[in-house]
């Protein structure tokens, strides 16, 4: 199982993120491969009666499961009168014709179905943010961190600091101000050196809420991701993270059948963490049920996109350095 994750890489070496062709896009011709989206998504009734107190939201904000057991798209005319948007920078690397696609260095700096599966949760669920501090590991373009920032008192927006891709979620929170509530700060947590934790401890002192979104595409990426969560969550507060990703099947010739080798790897690792319990950390993982959450954003949801809890519990004494 350690190599299943490379022979996807082999046979797959490049990952194709769909969600563009469901939002609307414009070249940006001052930075080659670059387009500016507006993902629209439904507002819930909480937000519609916070900014339009005489308005009417539609009750058909649900899941609407196909035949298949598939969950249908949902459609602009479906969700109702009350729209809104989030506006992102992010690359494109091949035709607007087709699917969008990047090699694995880059994945990055484009938009993935599990960061809109995640932006669903959150706007469903608005108490996982509402006056909490907020981190979002590998942010990417930062989709998923201004949609909490819509709702929760701090957001921290982190990735590797490696090419544009700091300066591009700066740019995204700046395009998005108008609808965030939160104090939003962009800063670096690179997950093979951990000096970059170091680095912004204090601010990180009172995060309760940690989030990532497709995470999972490599083993020793995966690898370097629970060793991180596990220093993140360490430390108190008491902590409760939400990893939302999408499992990415591929045809083995060891197995003779289509495999999600990065998934079963995933899962290995969360129940390793399971037991890392000891007298100061308290452990906890489930996968949150998600068939009927509504879809607020405009994208192909499919059955493969999965949603996971990890609770920390800590004691007070185990504090920061």
């Amino acid at each position: 199982m350690d190599n299943m994750c490379d022979v996807e890489e082999e046979i797959l070496d490049k990952v194709s993120s769909e969600v563009h062709s469901f939002s609307k896009e414009e070249i940006l011709d001052d930075s080659p491969g670059a387009v500016l989206s507006r993902f629209e998504f439904a507002f819930p009734s909480y937000m519609v009666e916070e900014l339009l107190p005489n308005g009417n939201i539609s009750e058909n904000l649900q899941a609407i499961i196909d035949e298949d057991g598939d969950l249908d798209v949902v459609r602009r005319g479906r969700v109702g009168a009350h729209e809104g948007a989030v506006i992102i920078e992010h690359k494109m690397f091949c035709s607007r014709e087709h699917c969008s696609s990047t090699t694995l260095d880059l994945v990055g700096e484009q938009v993935w179905r599990g960061a809109l599966f995640l932006a669903d949760f959150l706007l469903h669920h608005p108490e996982v943010c509402r006056g909490q501090d907020i981190l979002e590991v590998a942010s990417g373009v930062g989709l998923t961190s201004i949609v909490a920032g819509m709702i929760g008192r701090k957001v921290i927006i982190t990735d590797v600091d490696r090419g544009d891709i700091l300066d591009l979620v700066r740019r995204n929170v700046k395009r998005n101000g108008e609808v965030l509530k939160a104090n939003m700060l962009i800063r670096e947590i690179d997950f093979f050196n951990h000096g970059t934790l170091d680095d912004i401890r204090k601010e990180l002192s009172n995060v309760s809420v940690i989030l990532a979104a497709d995470v999972v595409y490599h083993n020793q990426l995966t690898d370097a991701f629970f060793e991180t969560v596990y220093t993140l969550m360490s430390k108190p507060p008491c902590k409760t993270m939400y990893i939302a990703l999408e499992k990415r099947y591929v045809f083995t010739i060891e197995d003779m059948d289509t495999v999600a080798p990065c998934y079963e790897y995933f899962k290995q690792c969360l129940d390793q963490l399971t037991k890392r319990n000891s007298e100061n950390v308290s452990w906890s993982v489930e996968e949150v049920v998600t068939k009927t959450l509504p879809q607020y954003f405009t994208y192909e949801r499919n059955k493969h996109l999965v949603l996971w809890k990890i609770r920390a519990e800590v004691k007070d004494d185990n504090e920061y350095p």
